[in-house]
């Protein structure tokens, strides 16, 4: 783990802020006249008054350099001074398209920047928050094996990964920002303490909130076995060095000779992701499994020696042999219940894990007869189209965040997928109707899910007023439903608030978290300590459930404080069980 060399104050004075996002509208819709939107609502679609944003918020930017529209206390992008910044100005409109920055395991472990020296000073658990812009510029998503050069197509510089001081930008709610979900805070009630599960991205947090645990590979018979673990040719790595593959899955955020943080393998994968490309074009790379329990393994030791060494040492929750997947990778079923691993198809994506069978709160669930659903949005699109060809023409279901796409007990029964994978379209007929499941899990599609880049905050509000108000138009549902709103992850942006890490895996900074029922009314703002495990112990709390395994985060106590501080459990790691924002 290295230092940045302009200090660590948050960013460096050379980290420039660069866009991110679409260019111009939608690209999935056709621009339409003005007053000629459909008068119904379509199911997946946020409400009418909102509908209007998936066709504006176009950047108007050219790519790789720095944003023109950015504007903080009299500086552009390119002066911006240390520390964090308001996204939105009179160039920037909150109905902007924004640049994502990086959020990937690795990459934020080192932004936190934890210490346990710091953790003595400061009475906490050390994690200063630091690093972001840094490890921004340095590496950015990875490369998954290139080298600068051939990632950078030249040089590498500040703005070869696009990103910047992109993390350092904020949301400022008190100037209108993200209206519709400050109402709901005001009204019901949120935590300034709720935390993602998992340092990364999407598709770790997603089966963090369905297991509660981190994954690993398996070898399709339920027993842990090792990731592929080619070389990779940094100058050729769509070329096999040896073989006919070049996937490289095991995580080494080592950096390559001669970089400054420019991590030896990490990635989403290279090339195509095809199964049956080949040189030049082969896939490649592709770092996402660490087997943490060994020490001789890239980028543990740091973690494992920090967190042993905390006043209250947290467990590493690493067994031996087991590589754990700790970034995005495709689920092992299809929609459909077939193996996605094992699929030969020149349309597949290599980048897959095998099917798992770890066990998730479904299975808890369905143990103990509680119904529940999993509401995809356009999840029918996606059985029709299973490896996702029509994704720029609308099949933008999110397959890495469906938990239970992982689970083999699910997947391979027909009638537990009937039962379980539903779209939204039937999350609002069953609204209307008043036939919810016991527990839902909703995620919006890649359009509304309002994460940087790809989509925009208001439309995540707009998808989420649907559901809000359609529950509270069902007066016998209201009164007995909860809604949970938060965030898989924080999108990579900067966070000043307090981190607990509770293992290995996280936790990570601290994400939105509102509870909108009629018992949670009065703005009443919770403290506890949480994160997306708590999820799963407010299930078994309220539905008298064990916890999922004895290893699963839904162990853990929950937290005890002390007068002078409520934010930090004495008795850690400690997650709460999210009872108390609610006054029955």
């Amino acid at each position: 783990m290295c230092d940045p060399a302009a200090g660590r104050d948050g960013r460096s004075r050379r980290a420039l802020r660069l866009p991110g996002g679409r260019s111009d509208q939608c690209h999935l819709l056709r621009h339409q006249r003005e007053g000629a939107h459909p008068r119904r609502e379509r199911p997946g679609r946020p409400p009418s008054d909102y509908y209007q944003y998936l066709l504006t918020g176009g950047t108007g930017q050219a790519s790789g350099v720095p944003d023109a529209r950015v504007s903080y206390a009299g500086h552009n992008a390119s002066a911006l001074p240390n520390g964090p910044f308001q996204l939105t100005n009179a160039n920037f409109p909150y109905d902007s398209y924004a640049a994502s920055p990086v959020h990937r395991f690795f990459q934020m472990w080192q932004q936190l920047d934890c210490t346990v020296k710091a953790a003595k000073k400061n009475g906490d658990f050390g994690c200063q928050n630091d690093l972001y812009p840094w490890v921004e510029t340095t590496v950015g998503a990875g490369s998954n094996g290139a080298s600068q050069t051939v990632y950078a197509n030249g040089p590498f510089t500040n703005l070869s990964t696009g990103e910047g001081s992109t993390a350092m930008g904020f949301y400022n709610v008190q100037q209108g920002d993200a209206p519709y979900l400050k109402t709901l805070a005001d009204t019901y009630s949120m935590s300034d303490n709720f935390h993602q599960g998992v340092n990364g991205g999407a598709g770790a947090n997603h089966i963090m909130l369905g297991f509660a645990d981190a994954i690993y590979f398996e070898n399709g018979q339920g027993k842990a076995a090792t990731p592929p673990n080619n070389l990779v040719d940094p100058n050729a790595p769509g070329t096999p060095v040896s073989g006919s593959s070049a996937l490289s899955e095991i995580e080494n955020p080592d950096p390559m000779p001669g970089t400054n943080n420019f991590y030896s393998q990490d990635g989403y994968g290279g090339g195509s992701g095809s199964p049956t490309a080949v040189a030049p074009k082969a896939s490649y790379g592709g770092g996402s499994y660490v087997n943490c329990a060994d020490n001789t393994q890239p980028g543990v030791v740091p973690i494992l020696d920090y967190l042993s060494a905390l006043p209250n040492p947290a467990p590493s929750r690493c067994q031996k042999g087991h590589y754990y997947l700790v970034n995005n990778y495709n689920p092992g079923y299809f929609g459909d219940g077939s193996n996605a691993y094992i699929d030969a198809n020149p349309n597949n994506f290599v980048f897959t894990v095998p099917p798992v069978t770890v066990k998730s709160i479904g299975d808890l669930l369905n143990d103990r007869e509680v119904t529940w659903a999993y509401y995809g949005d356009q999840f029918n699109r996606y059985l029709a189209d299973k490896y996702q060809q029509n994704w720029n023409s609308g099949d933008e279901y999110c397959n890495i965040c469906n938990w239970a796409q992982y689970s083999t007990s699910i997947m391979t029964d027909a009638d537990q997928r009937a039962a379980h994978l539903r779209d939204t379209t039937d999350l609002y007929a069953q609204i209307a109707e008043g036939t919810l499941p016991a527990v839902s899990y909703v995620k919006p599609s890649g359009l509304v899910d309002g994460h940087p880049a790809s989509s925009k905050l208001n439309l995540f509000e707009g998808f989420t007023k649907k559901i809000v108000e359609a529950v509270k138009a069902n007066r016998a549902l209201w009164d007995e439903t909860a809604i949970f709103v938060t965030f898989d992850e924080g999108g990579g942006y900067y966070d000043s608030g307090f981190v607990q890490p509770v293992d290995f895996f996280g936790d990570g900074p601290r994400i939105p978290f509102i509870a909108v029922s009629k018992y949670s009314r009065g703005g009443h703002l919770s403290h506890t300590y949480t994160d997306h495990a708590s999820i799963v112990k407010f299930i078994e709390y309220n539905w008298d459930l064990g916890p999922i395994t004895r290893r699963s985060r839904d162990n853990l106590p929950n937290p005890e404080t002390s007068s002078a501080n409520p934010y930090v459990p004495v008795n850690g790691p400690a997650i709460g069980d999210l009872v108390d924002p609610f006054r029955f």
